[in-house]
């Protein structure tokens, strides 16, 4: 634990600091939150293999999209700090 020693009239105070949250580094890789407090990530699918995918599932597959309730809460558990 922190412990932080303050000098005050030439007795020493000693305070207790909670220790900070971690934010899950993976999430910091590949989530974003938006404006709305809902949680943005880029499409599944699309590292491989495009070639047997239609043109309908690659047009689809563009950009990000939000997650699900579910999927949400379990990410913003690993984003203490995300807003």
């Amino acid at each position: 634990m922190a412990c932080r020693v303050a000098r005050s009239d030439q007795s020493l105070i000693e305070e207790t600091e909670m220790p900070k949250m971690k934010t899950k580094s993976s999430c910091k890789k590949r989530f974003k939150m938006t404006a709305t407090g809902k949680v943005k990530a880029g499409q599944a699918g699309k590292q491989h293999g495009m070639i047997k995918r239609s043109n309908k599932f690659i047009r689809d597959a563009r950009g990000t999209t939000t997650l699900s309730a579910p999927d949400a809460k379990i990410i913003k558990s690993m984003m203490p700090y995300a807003r």
